[in-house]
């Protein structure tokens, strides 16, 4: 991944849940869609939760969208796992991450780092774009919070 446009996205929500429970929720991958904003995803190879195992995202509005593939590069259940984005659009790495806090809540964290895509346009375009990017992420792990801590279950990793 080439450092000249890449930029960062941190992110985090706290969430009354145990820690598992909070990663099993983030890696139901094909339920992703119950808490993220305008995206579904699905597990294109291998079993999805493992090293290799590859996701896919399609994010958008009915046809208009995109696919936001990832190849798994590292899972450390319960605690974390981390992504290279591998479409065409979307390139860099990617962590999840969850961190037990006392009281059985756990802080989950949602980094990064991507490749800016279309060139010059892409970083003119970044400052603007960002804002609304940040937002969806936030609306998105406000839901995910919101969902664990009233009680859904999330059968499965895949």
């Amino acid at each position: 991944m080439s450092t000249k446009r890449v930029r960062r996205l941190d992110l985090d929500i706290v969430i009354i849940a145990p820690v598992q429970e909070v990663f099993d929720a983030f890696t139901a991958w094909t339920q992703q869609n119950r808490w993220m904003v305008g995206t579904r995803v699905e597990v294109r190879a291998g079993d999805g939760k493992s090293v290799g195992s590859v996701i896919a995202g399609w994010t958008g509005v009915g046809p208009l969208g995109f696919w936001d593939t990832m190849e798994i590069t590292l899972w450390e259940a319960p605690y974390r796992v981390d992504v290279l984005h591998t479409g065409s659009l979307v390139k860099g790495t990617g962590t999840m991450e969850v961190v037990a806090l006392p009281q059985n809540t756990s802080r989950f964290i949602w980094s990064e780092d991507f490749e800016l895509p279309l060139g010059v346009l892409g970083a003119v375009g970044w400052p603007l774009g960002k804002y609304p990017m940040l937002a969806g992420v936030k609306r998105s792990l406000t839901a995910l919070k919101r969902e664990i801590e009233s009680g859904a279950s999330f059968s499965g990793h895949a």
